[in-house]
This record gives C-alpha cells, sequence and structure tokens, in this order.
C-alpha cells in the first residue's frame, strides 16, 4: 500500500487497486484519488480496521450518519474527524457516544453540558 505514495493518478484512482491497498492497510486512503476517497464501501472497507479512516474520507463521507457512527463504533477517536454540524447535532451526539463514550470528547462544547449526553457517554464507555 505504501507504493501508492509514488503511484500516478491513474493509478491512485483505480478502484479495483484502491480496494486491494485498503484492504492492506487502511492509511492508503491518503494515497487516493478524491474520487475513491468518496467511495462509501471503499470507506466501510477502511472504517473496519481503524475508525480514523475517516480522516482521510471526503467531506460527503464525514457528513454521513451511516459511515460516521461505523467509524465511532470502532474507535471514539474518529469523531474528531466527523463533520462539525454533526458534532452538534444532539440526536446524532446522541447516538455516536452510545457507541464509544470516548466521542464525548469531540463533541461541541455547548453538549458536552448536556446531563442526557453525559449518561449516554458513560454507558457507552468501553
Amino acid at each position: 500500500w505504501r507504493a501508492l505514495r509514488y503511484a500516478t493518478f491513474e493509478i491512485a484512482s483505480d478502484v479495483e487497486i484502491a480496494f486491494m491497498a485498503v484492504q492492506q492497510d487502511w492509511r492508503a486512503l491518503q494515497y487516493l484519488s478524491s474520487e475513491n476517497r468518496d467511495n462509501k464501501e471503499l470507506l466501510e472497507t477502511a472504517v473496519q480496521q481503524s475508525g480514523l479512516a475517516l480522516r482521510y474520507a471526503s467531506k460527503r463521507l464525514q457528513k454521513d450518519h451511516d459511515t460516521v457512527l461505523a467509524a465511532v463504533r470502532q474507535n471514539g477517536n474518529a469523531f474528531s474527524h466527523a463533520a462539525a454540524e454533526l458534532r452538534a447535532d444532539r440526536q446524532f451526539v446522541l447516538a455516536a457516544v452510545w457507541k464509544n463514550g470516548a466521542a464525548l470528547r469531540y463533541v461541541d462544547p455547548d453538549l458536552r453540558a448536556d446531563r442526557e449526553v453525559a449518561l449516554a457517554a458513560v454507558s457507552g464507555w468501553d
């Protein structure tokens, strides 16, 4: 997967190569084309290894509820790479911190003071 660092744009845009690389290591996402970084199926493959793969996702996928929840479930710190509007959406935050209480660290400051959010985070803390 590290060879992608030196690959041409055409290679970094090849979906088959992208899947091969991401199956080896989620960090391959950083070397892929923006089109591949916007591929939900490809990102789901990466998120299964590490929720931190959300860092390299397209802005569209960083706003996608299902994608972000899967990433947070795998690693609470992935919430730091979620779109700001999701980190400030009370209903979404409740779901995220319920999946992984560590996500509370990246919640909008106003929501961190919310008792129900805090209870959900404590319940979701591993």
